[in-house]
């Protein structure tokens, strides 16, 4: 096959010139590598769920908006806009989960933070904004720094630090935040904080020398 712009010959099946995206001329060839079913499979499962996705919220939006049907007792609240907030959030976490060059625990800090603050959204329009503050969300960071400390058990990459500066971050800002706005520390805050410093504890000790040996590599020293 020929290009009639570039003037160059192209062989295998392609239709399309690899230069300038013009429309090949001549009979194609034999294909030089196989097709990627596999890929174009995964590829019209997820075309195919998105599309499910859009249709759930646009079906929302129409029934709340032009039909005004509402949900129970919340008769002022629009749970269409929820709704497509909570898919478009779990859409774009479920292409960053699969995107590579990403670390395990910083994908699952960031995932559980925008979670927790989806969730202190929906809390406030039903009016349990005190209970997630209190107790979901400062347990909700146990359980991710309890996660954050088994993989920094498991790290055989060198990337304990991340791991530690993650539990202490996830510990101490959120307490502080709490404190300076409310002049008072919730019993659930101050146990995140003491399971956050145990758990930094610990993984020093267990993986010692793996700490200083990063801190060597990423400070220079």
């Amino acid at each position: 096959m020929t290009c009639p712009y570039c003037r160059i010959e192209v062989g295998g099946s392609l239709t399309k010139c690899p230069l300038c995206q013009s429309k090949l001329q001549g009979e194609p060839g034999e294909a030089y590598f196989p097709g990627q079913e596999t890929l174009q499979k995964k590829s019209f499962i997820y075309k195919l769920q998105l599309f499910g996705v859009a249709v759930i919220i646009i079906t929302g939006l129409g029934l709340d908006f032009m039909f005004g049907i509402r949900i129970g007792p919340f008769t002022e609240l629009h749970w269409s806009l929820l709704l497509a907030m909570w898919l478009i959030v779990m859409e774009i976490e479920a292409i960053r989960q699969f995107t590579r060059g990403t670390g395990s625990s910083r994908k699952l800090t960031l995932s559980v933070f925008i979670i927790l603050f989806m969730l202190t959204i929906t809390s406030y329009y039903f009016g349990i904004l005190s209970l997630t503050l209190n107790w979901i969300v400062p347990l909700t960071l146990v359980a991710t720094m309890t996660a954050n400390f088994v993989l920094a058990m498991l790290d055989k990459q060198g990337n304990t630090m991340v791991y530690l500066l993650t539990n202490l971050l996830v510990g101490a800002l959120p307490l502080g935040a709490i404190y300076f706005w409310k002049g008072v520390t919730p019993v659930a805050w101050i146990i995140c904080l003491l399971v956050s410093t145990i758990l930094f504890v610990g993984a020093v000790i267990f993986k010692g020398r793996a700490v200083a040996k990063e801190m060597q590599r990423r400070l220079n020293v």
